[in-house]
């Protein structure tokens, strides 16, 4: 219970608290609050500073006695950084220490004068990580879902296995350019657009003509001053030879001209004269080359590779037809061509088909001229 006095000297009031039963508890909490106080200015036994993310942090010690098990439970609380997290990389000497501790007990005053780096990432660190690994998960699986999903609405395509297996069947079966004459490869790829034609694959199949062998034929040994020979048949299929090259192996002819001699030689396949029926087939090949040729509308680069304008397609017969011998019966040099070496006769039939070419110019010209007047 209070008491108020008034004091004469200040002209104010004063009270006094008279004692009582529950003073005794005040003054006990007044003595605990001082003595907190003093605890909370006492100075730290010493403080230890370890670098996180390349920062010093200074964490303080009270306890002088204070171990590495005593960091880590410090690191844990004011930091956020489970145990399970935790690394200390000491330096020098010490090394590399991780929760639990092989030795708990390490006074942290022998760490003092060392580097200690904290490795570890706080828990919020890693809610973090987790949810954007998860996110990134979740979204490749979403995308892995959507391709499946594609996939499977995609109309799906029934492959034609009799068309794979008669492709495999009717077919050249071996292609081969001539070593020795230039640019053999050529050659090779001319041989390989033949044999991979849609147009020719197709007859092929529809025929059921299989080649042993498709190869070029050398120019010089089938050019006379009598005739060209453009493609050769043996055996009913056994080879198949094909003139590729100009006269004088400066080039190489049109592709749609040596295919036409191809339709022709595929026809031999079944008639060797050139008889009504030889000429029905060849026609219904050719037919059937150019209605499944699906490049007829434009060139590609491979038909440019093989594309000679100046190769008008002569008239020539492509083989004298007929067997004999397992092989066509081609006509003989001529008289004039015994004892000829080779380069003559390139060199002769050359001024023949330029003569030819001349001989045409003059009579489109003079065809000009009339229709002139």
């Amino acid at each position: 219970m209070s008491e108020a006095a008034y004091d004469h000297a200040t002209g104010s009031t004063t009270r006094s608290r008279s004692a009582s039963p529950h003073d005794s508890s005040n003054a006990f909490s007044d003595s605990d609050d001082e003595v907190d106080v003093e605890e909370a200015t006492t100075e730290p036994a010493f403080t230890l500073t370890i670098h996180l993310h390349g920062k010093p942090i200074d964490l303080p010690f009270h306890d002088a006695s204070a171990t590495i098990q005593d960091l880590s439970d410090t690191v844990a609380e004011a930091l956020h950084i489970p145990p399970s997290n935790q690394k200390f990389h000491i330096t020098p000497k010490t090394g590399l220490l991780k929760p639990p501790f092989g030795n708990p007990s390490l006074p942290l005053s022998d760490l003092t004068s060392k580097k200690i780096t904290l490795m570890g990432a706080t828990t919020a660190e890693v809610t973090d990580l987790e949810s954007t690994l998860q996110a990134h998960f979740t979204r490749l699986r979403d995308r892995a879902s959507a391709r499946a999903a594609a996939r499977h609405n995609r109309p799906s395509k029934t492959r034609d296995w009799k068309k794979v297996q008669d492709e495999a069947r009717y077919t050249f079966h071996t292609l081969r350019p001539l070593p020795h004459l230039p640019h053999p490869e050529k050659s090779q790829r001319f041989l390989e657009r033949l044999r991979d034609d849609a147009g020719i694959k197709r007859g092929m199949r529809t025929h059921g003509f299989a080649v042993g062998l498709l190869t070029e034929m050398d120019p010089a040994a089938h050019t006379t001053h009598e005739s060209r020979t453009l493609g050769l048949n043996r055996n009913r299929g056994e080879v198949i030879e094909l003139r590729l090259r100009t006269d004088a192996y400066d080039g190489y002819r049109d592709y749609k001209v040596i295919r036409k001699t191809l339709c022709h030689e595929l026809a031999h396949n079944v008639w060797g004269e050139h008889d009504a029926r030889f000429w029905k087939l060849c026609r219904e090949i050719e037919a059937e080359v150019d209605r499944n040729d699906w490049r007829r509308g434009g060139k590609s680069v491979g038909q440019e590779e093989f594309y000679n304008p100046e190769d008008e397609g002569e008239d020539e017969e492509a083989d004298g037809g007929g067997w004999m011998g397992g092989e066509f019966v081609l006509g003989g040099a001529g008289a004039n061509e015994a004892g000829m070496s080779r380069r003559d006769v390139i060199a002769r039939a050359a001024e023949e088909r330029i003569k030819r070419q001349h001989e045409a110019k003059a009579r489109e010209e003079k065809a000009k001229g009339e229709q002139g007047e």
